[in-house]
């Protein structure tokens, strides 16, 4: 009798732990995190230019990663995020770069050209503090990020057409490898204003005739986050 009435108390008891560690998959989630990728268009307009350097073209470039998103406050609107990405600039210009007895020379191009073109790929680490209207039942809402962004050149290259003519440089040695700007990203769910400033130059030690070749990257274009 006594062994039946253990056997009984351990089935209830059994069953009352079972029931407690039933998952609710419907239930809100109160410990939510946001926007963990992201992907951005952009254009980029070129600052600190020598004289007569012009952009002939849109200068496209694409930007994408990860961020691990860390709430900081109770209603989890304020964050920190920090990531790992990839970033591609082409530069469309008239900035001519010749190469003679294993120098570089850079000239301003005047004549007629089919393509002069620098091509930049990037792996960055972007560092951002984030502040949204978001909320545990609903992911549309507003969001203004803003951060620093480390970028290491990994690979670039050169290329100009004219006719017949045509020009393909790797590894330019007065490219700076290391890059560093802020960004700012504002916007309403899907859709997002992007602003990215780079505060070092792209070149480090180019230069034409006349005054030293800078270059400071000014992109404008669109941010899309994705959880």
């Amino acid at each position: 009798m006594r062994f039946s009435l253990f056997i009984a108390v351990l089935f209830v008891s059994w069953g009352s732990v079972a029931q407690k560690e039933v998952i609710d998959f419907d239930a809100v989630d109160s410990l939510y995190r946001e926007d963990q990728f992201y992907f951005s268009l952009s254009f980029s307009n070129l600052q600190n230019t020598p004289a007569g350097f012009n952009q002939n073209k849109i200068s496209a470039g694409i930007s994408l990663g990860f961020l691990r998103d860390f709430p900081i406050n109770k209603k989890r609107t304020w964050a920190i995020a920090a990531g790992l990405g990839y970033s591609y600039s082409g530069l469309n210009h008239n900035l001519g770069i010749t190469e003679f007895e294993g120098e570089n020379h850079y000239d301003i191009i005047t004549s007629e050209f089919d393509k002069n073109k620098l091509l930049l790929h990037y792996v960055d680490i972007p560092l951002e503090i984030r502040w949204r209207t978001s909320t545990p039942e609903s992911h549309k809402f507003w969001r203004i990020y803003t951060g620093f962004k480390l970028s290491y050149l990994f690979h670039n290259q050169y290329k100009f057409n004219a006719g017949d003519i045509k020009v393909r440089q790797t590894d330019i040695p007065e490219l700076n490898k290391l890059q560093y700007g802020t960004y700012l990203a504002v916007g309403w769910n899907t859709w997002n204003a992007y602003f990215y400033y780079g505060l070092n130059p792209i070149f480090k030690s180019a230069n034409t005739e006349t005054e030293q070749v800078k270059l400071n990257a000014f992109n404008i274009g669109l941010m899309f986050y994705i959880l």
